[in-house]
């Protein structure tokens, strides 16, 4: 039986949820798709910056609005995973999301540094996604396929490569975006 696109998102959210030591069930109807696309927009996020050899922590104190790249790249990839959804009657949380991907990627932060980082990243996403000029399309277009062949990866046992192999290319892509931004 062919799986839909909401319970390859739960499939995915249960797997990386078990691989990160966390409690997952082994029933995909205990995992809401819109909240695997919050936590798989957070692991990759997570992953990216280790791959990148980033420091938040660092940033926080030396290159605050580094933080707020972050957050644009954890909405680009949620965007990415969440808007599909919609084919399956599913509305994405286009309000919510960038709340819980910031409360995930930066816990311990004040109401005011979340309030900062969720505005300057949702400026930077309308930035990204309506800019016209080819580099941003391009690094839109390479970000959507390298989401859509994770999705793929981890749910398709007949996928011609493994999630890990697209871990780097997740990290050079958010390599890309914070230098675009340090540039500007």
């Amino acid at each position: 039986m062919e799986m839909t696109y909401a319970q390859r998102l739960s499939l995915l959210h249960a797997t990386c949820l078990a691989e990160a030591g966390g409690n997952a069930s082994a029933d995909l109807n205990d995992y809401d798709p819109l909240e695997a696309a919050n936590y798989l927009a957070c692991y990759l996020t997570f992953s990216a910056i280790r791959q990148a050899g980033r420091s938040p922590a660092d940033e926080r104190r030396d290159h605050f609005d580094m933080l707020s790249v972050y957050q644009t790249y954890a909405m680009l990839i949620y965007a990415y995973l969440a808007l599909p959804l919609g084919n399956e009657g599913i509305t994405p949380d286009v309000e919510g999301a960038p709340v819980v991907i910031a409360k995930t990627l930066f816990a311990g932060l004040s109401d005011e540094e979340w309030v900062e980082i969720i505005d300057a990243g949702s400026r930077k996403f309308d930035l990204i996604a309506e800019a016209e000029q080819e580099h941003w399309v391009d690094y839109r277009q390479d970000l959507d396929k390298l989401t859509v062949a994770f999705v793929v990866a981890g749910t398709d046992e007949n996928a011609p490569f493994e999630r890990s192999e697209l871990m780097p290319v997740f990290g050079s892509q958010l390599s890309a975006l914070c230098e675009a931004f340090v540039l500007d």
